[in-house]
């Protein structure tokens, strides 16, 4: 092991990262370390939503800001599932069929690529014996789960705050551009 790997004396507690090399801890204060090259960052603003930090960034690269030197950092994540409704073993075998047509839907156009004879013929048989395989096993695996999880669900990912950062060379001219936009006159209602 080399110095500057976890557990060696002056070594963190980081596993290596992709070059090889140990990463550096994120800080969001001022300072933090940005892009994989350890290039030093600065925090020029945050905000409470993503299309507020992406206008900031969209305002520096109108005014020929070096916008590859930016990035929007999303803090305080947060898991969101929303439910979308009842699954019963019925719809399970439905979601399955519509999957499993698909999947033979493929499966049949690349046979009735190579079939010199009715090839609809072959492509339709590869949908119908998808979408009834897909419902078999669509039920069944529903009915295996003895109605620990009945619902539909999709989840996404949520941040409170979004940081835009950049690499601090480019911090004077990044907070000189975004301190104008602030100063912007309200644009009138016509």
């Amino acid at each position: 092991m080399r110095p500057g790997m976890p557990g060696m004396p002056g070594g963190t507690n980081l596993p290596p990262g992709p070059a090889g090399g140990t990463s550096a801890p994120a800080d969001y204060g001022d300072l933090a370390y940005g892009d994989a090259a350890g290039q030093p960052t600065v925090t020029m603003a945050s905000y409470p939503d993503y299309p507020s930090a992406q206008q900031a960034v969209d305002y520096l690269a109108d005014n020929r800001f070096p916008v590859e030197r930016t990035a929007i950092v999303g803090t305080d994540l947060t898991l969101v599932e929303t439910v979308l409704g009842r699954m019963t073993t019925g719809r399970a075998a439905l979601a399955g069929a519509a999957t499993g047509a698909w999947f033979g839907l493929f499966i049949g156009l690349l046979f009735g690529i190579f079939t010199i004879g009715n090839w609809l013929a072959v492509i339709l048989a590869g949908l119908v014996i998808g979408a009834l395989w897909g419902a078999i096993f669509g039920g069944i695996a529903h009915a295996m789960t003895g109605g620990r999880r009945d619902f539909t669900s999709a989840s996404s990912l949520r941040a409170n705050r979004y940081a835009v950062t950049v690499d601090a060379n480019f911090a004077d001219q990044a907070r000189q551009l975004l301190a104008r936009m602030n100063w912007r006159p309200a644009e009138t209602a016509h």
